[in-house]
């Protein structure tokens, strides 16, 4: 993969428990390209906000960042002090969370929030800057300036959310970190929220990686989509051509899950369980539920490859093509 404005290489958050590791996240590599919309999805417990978690350096104990690399604009964030990377929360990466009531505090005024998360970082202005600076946020995100002089419980919900979206842009992040923005909000506000995450995405230049579960909402914002299980990557590929031709076994079988407008059947689930992170199968994670499984599967662990121009995948299913590519002339890098 081409660098680009985030890399994340072989990345590894345990959770460590009196029954061993839980393997949360176990070796994931991505880049994020320049005003790139990357998705991450997957199960409950694949491991996706995770990963937003530790990108911002937020994963506590007993979880821990056991190896890896988080390159953000040249810089390894995991190397840095926690003041140094406590200066570059919101500065260059900013984190929008799930459940915005629990990211706001319910007794502080909206102004006072979005104030203090600029002074945080030594933002030096006057009153009337600091008004005028709030006032401008606000209608970024597509709310009135008196929304700043109320508290959080007044409210509604996609409100409570497009005021997170406003602190995360507050100092103007290259990176934006999306965790499930949109839970418990209805589709109506869904699609609100996700239009001004996208629209001040574009205004400031940045990058944005959503995390969720819901490919409809996967399929309508990001270019590209990275499928994840059991704490990897099963596939990466551009949004559209994950949708018309799943590579995956497991993408083939989440997609052939989704409901159709167009063809009237029966609803099919995947079968089987997702593994435990503490108790993860040998080989590929996915092949005691997987249709096509080979002997290997259970003995060898596949490793995410290009195996079509710009698409990456981890099953042996495409062994033989990653090898005749290999050998063959070469292709265009994936970005």
């Amino acid at each position: 993969m081409q660098p680009g404005i985030l890399q994340v290489q072989d990345l590894r958050v345990w959770y460590h428990t009196p029954r061993g590791p839980v393997k949360a996240v176990d070796g994931l590599s991505f880049s994020l390209q320049a005003d790139e919309r990357l998705g991450l999805v997957g199960e409950s417990g694949s491991g996706k906000s995770t990963i937003a978690l530790a990108l911002m350096r937020l994963i506590r104990p007993p979880g821990k960042i056991e190896s890896g690399q988080v390159v953000l604009d040249g810089v390894n964030v995991l190397e840095l002090t926690e003041e140094q990377m406590r200066r570059l929360r919101l500065a260059s990466i900013a984190l929008v969370a799930q459940g915005a009531m629990n990211s706001l505090n319910p007794v502080i005024r909206v102004r006072e929030q979005i104030a203090d998360a600029m002074r945080d970082h030594d933002e030096k202005f006057s009153k009337q800057e600091a008004d005028a600076r709030i006032t401008s946020l606000l209608e970024q995100v597509g709310l009135n300036k008196d929304v700043a002089d109320r508290y959080p419980h007044e409210l509604s919900g996609g409100m409570k959310q497009r005021v997170c979206i406003a602190i995360a842009i507050c100092l103007r992040p290259k990176v934006i970190l999306a965790d499930e923005p949109t839970s418990a909000l209805d589709v109506v506000v869904q699609r609100q929220v996700m239009e001004t995450l996208g629209r001040v995405q574009e205004q400031l230049g940045a990058s944005v990686v959503l995390v969720g579960h819901d490919m409809g909402l996967m399929a309508q914002f990001v270019h590209r989509l990275g499928v994840m299980y059991a704490g990897r990557l099963a596939e990466v590929s551009p949004v559209h051509e994950i949708f018309s031709e799943p590579l995956h076994p497991y993408t083939q079988l989440l997609i052939a899950s989704l409901p159709s407008l167009e063809e009237k059947g029966k609803f099919q689930g995947i079968p089987g369980l997702a593994p435990s992170a503490l108790d993860r199968p040998p080989g590929c994670a996915f092949h005691p539920r997987c249709p096509h499984a080979m002997p290997r599967c259970s003995v060898d662990d596949p490793i995410l490859q290009e195996a079509r121009p710009n698409r990456f995948v981890a099953c042996h299913l495409y062994d033989a093509d990653i090898l005749a590519k290999a050998n063959g002339p070469a292709t265009a890098v994936a970005t």
